[in-house]
């Protein structure tokens, strides 16, 4: 759920979403969203991380009382958890990304995707399971080109044989979201490569011209 609804400065508020369960209630959740975004980025792998009320309100201008208003829906649409922990005790969220996935999708639970407690993916209605992935990866926001190309590595069979498993499937426990940012700093890196070495061949190219000129 990375860059789902937001993007570093800014709130991206989704309309169809707003629609279903409220403009306050989408605008939190998008604040949520990129502040889940950060904690990924710091480590945090078991979802959970803590904001504050007045953190919320720096950035959405929602007051206390229309944030307590707004997470109540959003509980009740089992969109968002919470909890409070340590010392001194602090509000702690996580977000449900596959019922985000149905609201979006106007799609019952029974044609959703849905995780077991490893994340793993479980499929089990009308789409292959194949489209299924392809339209799950294809929900977060990031260039679709890079998506297609994480879509197209993942979903790659071992054989031609009719019950061969995608890559993906292989994998014990696989979590979209997490690969996603994975994926995407490691694309940066080979861009980077990729950029160094065009530079290190034209300054080749620039020297062994310099070189011919310097002989006439």
């Amino acid at each position: 759920m990375k860059k789902l609804l937001s993007s570093t400065a800014f709130l991206i508020v989704n309309k169809e979403l707003a629609k279903k369960i409220g403009l306050k209630e989408t605008v939190l959740l998008a604040d949520l969203i990129s502040k889940e975004e950060y904690f990924i980025n710091n480590g945090m792998r078991d979802g959970w991380f803590f904001n504050t009320e007045h953190n919320i309100e720096q950035d959405t201008t929602l007051t206390p009382y229309q944030q307590r208003n707004a997470l109540k829906t959003l509980k009740k649409h089992q969109i968002i958890q919470t909890k409070r922990m340590g010392i001194p005790a602090k509000k702690y969220f996580k977000i449900n990304e596959e019922q985000v996935v149905k609201f979006l999708n106007n799609k019952t639970i029974s044609n959703s995707p849905t995780f077991n407690n490893n994340k793993e993916i479980i499929i089990n209605n009308k789409l292959s399971i194949k489209e299924k992935f392809e339209n799950l990866v294809m929900f977060f926001d990031y260039p679709k080109e890079m998506k297609q190309d994480f879509i197209d590595y993942w979903t790659e069979k071992s054989s031609d044989r009719p019950n061969a498993k995608m890559r993906y499937e292989k994998q014990a426990t696989f979590d979209v979201k997490l690969r996603l940012v994975r994926w995407e700093k490691n694309s940066k890196k080979w861009n980077n490569k990729s950029n160094k070495s065009k530079l290190e061949e034209q300054i080749s190219e620039w020297e062994k011209a310099k070189k011919y000129i310097e002989k006439i």
